[in-house]
């Protein structure tokens, strides 16, 4: 299933970040390949991904960012389980192995504040190897290319993405996607 995910990054690299539903209509009629669901609750989000799904859209959940779940295993069983999502987002290792276990691409969402954070961050990675890895915020490019230089996992780059000047330059620090809630950016 990366190998689906890399081809339709390298095709589109503009990932669809839905922060709330009122934009939903608009990203699953966008030109974005991928989606990821950052909100959502148990009461809707295995209708909102089949939406997506049948617009053949390839759809990753952010457990973390969904109401009325815990955030563990259990959890993931039921995404995985009870909705066509291709993969989950989280800032958990912990759940990076359990998301591998039911056949999802993983994503794991790193916050870089500090350079205790970032060392932290690239342990964390090194040691559970999730598919991917989304950094944010993704405007700084230059942490983007030692990342992917001492990880060789694929990056996303997200958080105050505004410009397509933002996105250009997150793949040229080596990104494979970069996403945004801005969607006036899909469409790049």
């Amino acid at each position: 299933m990366i190998t689906e995910f890399m081809r339709r990054a390298n095709e589109y690299p503009v990932i669809g970040a839905i922060g709330n539903n009122a934009v939903l209509d608009e990203a699953i009629k966008s030109d974005c390949e991928i989606l990821f669901f950052l909100s959502g609750s148990i009461f809707d989000i295995a209708d909102n991904v089949k939406r997506a799904k049948d617009a053949n859209k390839m759809v990753f959940v952010h457990l973390d960012l969904l109401e009325g779940f815990s955030r563990d295993a259990v959890a993931v069983e039921y995404l995985c389980k009870r909705t066509e999502t291709d993969g989950i987002i989280t800032t958990k290792s912990s759940m990076i192995k359990v998301i591998k276990s039911f056949d999802k691409i993983s994503i794991q969402r790193l916050f870089l504040i500090d350079s205790l954070n970032f060392d932290t961050g690239i342990k964390s990675v090194t040691h559970t190897q999730p598919d991917a890895v989304e950094i944010l915020p993704g405007i700084m490019h230059h942490v983007t290319e030692q990342i992917v230089s001492r990880t060789r996992t694929p990056i996303v780059t997200g958080g105050l993405i505004q410009s397509k000047e933002d996105i250009i330059m997150g793949l040229k620090a080596g990104a494979v996607a970069v996403s945004t809630s801005n969607s006036k950016l899909w469409g790049l």
